[in-house]
């Protein structure tokens, strides 16, 4: 009887663990059949850092296994490895995160090249793309570049590409998106101090790409970047993304998306820690420039790019936290925002934007050091049809004001409080047709002069009403109806 139980207990044992060993992904053997899960070492490479494993990896990738698994090693590629999908079918290259590529030669370390031309409508996609060609994968893998001109991963042509796990560092850019993709993941990525961009949307027609739960730093041509192209439906969320920009670089931002001859929609910021360096020219947390002709408040044209949201994000620690130029549709709100040195939020030719709750603030712990230096407030220019509610903004030092709009029209400022700005609460230069009410605009300091709580320099058709105002009010002749304040 003790035997039989023994015996039970030590074939539930073996059982659980045969089942745990069939279960691991692309490695070892399947228990119970002739197939093995080969890795790149049988195909030849060597994995020491010294020899040159480009051959080997290719002739893996093009067994059309499908499985690529690479070992623990560092392996030397000198060649990009192309991973055509339509002849090779179906791919995933994967490591368990003790791989490492070092990319010695120019391009991209690892290229996928799919012949999706479709959109992401499942009626377009032909059935080689599905046979063939969904959902190519790259994980578990670090790739490191050697080469002044070596890439981390390309994708051209996909459908449903997905990159997880992956850190790339030391590459000219990290991921590189080209000319056209569909339905993109990257997740749970570290892309770490790259020369250029971390992840590029290079002139690329892509409609559906979402970056998530992912560390995007210190790379010196920006951390996210669209430069034109056709891009919809980009969601960014939950991630870390920080000091992406060179002191010595052009002037980029965090996350940069440039339309200039291209277009955007669609797109969402949501939950993500963005932040630094404010001692790189020109530098943002977010830069969204639109497409269309140039609007203003007064001038003809239209505005196309837009539909954006950004939310509950912490921005810090540049010149501007967001810059918007020539875009519409735009809702932000729920985000926590400090050490603008130029500006928090600069907003140029834009129309239909809803600012909502926000926090510009200036804790005491940056009171001191380079965080004293920041100017920070709100700057809108040439803008049209503009709607600020519930904005705390304080502390904004050395400006004209703490809120400024230029050449402005059709604002409506409610419930907003303004403590404790230089020289103006509330700037108001050429502006028509705008209400403030409901607000409270002081300054509380003891060592401060008097000042102007709100200034109209130049402007028609204004109504300034039911405001909580301490300081002075400069309202230009024939600018606005100024009624029932209460002035202290």
């Amino acid at each position: 009887m003790k035997r039989k139980n023994s015996f039970a207990l030590t074939g539930g044992t073996l059982a659980l663990f045969l089942i745990s060993f069939a279960g691991t992904a692309s490695i070892g053997k399947q228990v119970g059949t002739a197939n093995f899960f080969l890795t790149v070492r049988d195909f030849g490479a060597v994995g020491d850092g010294e020899a040159d494993d480009t051959k080997a990896f290719q002739r893996a990738v093009d067994s059309d296994r499908g499985d690529v698994y690479v070992p623990r090693g560092i392996y030397r590629l000198t060649k990009t490895i192309v991973v055509d999908l339509d002849r090779i079918g179906p791919v995933s290259i994967v490591g368990s995160g003790t791989a490492k590529l070092v990319m010695a030669g120019p391009g991209p370390a690892l290229k996928l090249v799919g012949t999706h031309k479709g959109t992401a409508n499942p009626g377009t996609v032909e059935e080689n793309v599905w046979k063939n060609q969904r959902m190519p994968s790259v994980s578990g893998l670090e790739i490191v570049g050697a080469n002044a001109q070596a890439c981390g991963v390309e994708a051209i042509g996909t459908m449903e590409a997905t990159f997880s796990q992956l850190q790339v560092r030391k590459a000219l850019h990290g991921i590189h998106l080209t000319e056209r993709n569909r339905n993109v993941i990257i997740s749970d990525c570290h892309i770490y101090e790259n020369r250029g961009i971390g992840i590029f949307l290079d002139h690329v027609n892509l409609h559906q790409i979402n970056v998530g739960n992912s560390h995007v730093s210190y790379n010196a041509g920006g951390g996210i970047v669209q430069r034109g192209g056709d891009v919809r439906n980009l969601q960014i969320g939950n991630c870390d993304i920080e000091g992406n920009m060179g002191q010595k670089a052009p002037a980029t931002a965090n996350v940069l998306i440039d339309a200039t001859g291209g277009s955007i929609g669609e797109i969402a910021i949501t939950g993500c820690t963005i932040q630094h360096t404010h001692n790189a020219t020109g530098s943002a947390n977010i830069r969204i420039i639109g497409e269309g002709q140039p609007r203003g408040a007064y001038a003809h044209g239209e505005l196309r790019g837009g539909n954006i949201t950004i939310t509950g994000n912490i921005l810090s620690d540049v010149q501007v936290n967001i810059h918007l130029y020539k875009v519409r549709g735009v809702t932000i709100v729920g985000n926590t925002v400090w050490k603008g040195y130029a500006h928090d939020f600069l907003i140029e030719g834009c129309s239909s934007i809803v600012i909502g709750q926000n926090v510009f603030d200036r804790n005491p712990r940056y009171h001191y050091g380079d965080g004293a230096t920041a100017n920070r407030g709100l700057v809108f220019r040439d803008c049209d049809s503009i709607n600020l509610t519930g904005l705390q903004i304080n502390n904004v030092w050395r400006k004209k004001g703490g809120l400024i709009l230029e050449k402005c029209r059709h604002f409506n400022i409610s419930g907003c409080i303004i403590l404790n700005c230089d020289n103006c609460g509330i700037l108001m230069d050429d502006v028509q047709d705008t209400i403030v009410s409901g607000c409270m605009v002081s300054d509380t300091r003891r060592e401060s002069r008097e000042v102007a709580a709100l200034k109209i320099i130049k402007g028609k058709g204004n109504f300034i009403v039911n405001n909580l105002l301490k300081g002075q009010l400069g309202i230009a002749p024939g600018s606005g109806k100024v009624t029932n304040n209460l002035k202290n």
